[in-house]
């Protein structure tokens, strides 16, 4: 069994403006560092996101690949690797969870990465490590800085 790597972070928003903009895929070349390009190939019922295409660049992984979204309730959302040329699992989560009266959001990302090729498992925890720590810290500048200006093509959720 895989084993994860979690970290957490503090917000200055509500958890709606979080997960608005964890749910905001084109964005994500804006603020998460790793994503490239972003695309979303399906959306569920609701018109958030159920597939989408990502193109990573962490340094020791890069990789076209495609994630399956699962938003379990407004405050968490999983996903899982559907196909990828470089690697084995991807698997990750945001939990949210109100601090303040709603004020904050204590924001708990959780990844297993697991690559085709050899690689040491403390390269791959400090892979991960690396990824989450830029996520988070990605994630509460981009929220804290307020909303986005309207990017010309239609918001996805």
């Amino acid at each position: 069994m895989a084993e994860h790597t979690s970290s957490s972070i503090t917000i200055e928003a509500a958890p709606a403006e979080v997960m608005g903009v964890i749910a905001d895929f084109d964005r994500y070349p804006d603020w998460t560092g790793e994503v490239k390009e972003a695309e979303i190939l399906s959306k569920d019922d609701q018109g958030r996101a159920e597939q989408v295409r990502l193109l990573l660049d962490a340094g020791a992984i890069k990789d076209d690949h495609t994630l399956a979204y699962t938003w379990i309730s407004d405050h968490e959302v999983s996903w899982s690797l559907v196909k990828s040329q470089m690697l084995r699992t991807l698997d990750g989560s945001y939990r949210l969870v109100p601090l303040a009266g709603g004020a904050q959001t204590e924001v708990t990302y959780q990844l297993t990465v697991d690559v085709k090729i050899p690689m040491l498992g403390m390269i791959k925890r400090k892979a991960e490590k690396v990824i989450i720590d830029r996520a988070l810290d990605g994630l509460k500048k981009r929220v804290e800085s307020g909303p986005a200006a309207p990017s010309g093509e239609a918001k996805s959720l």
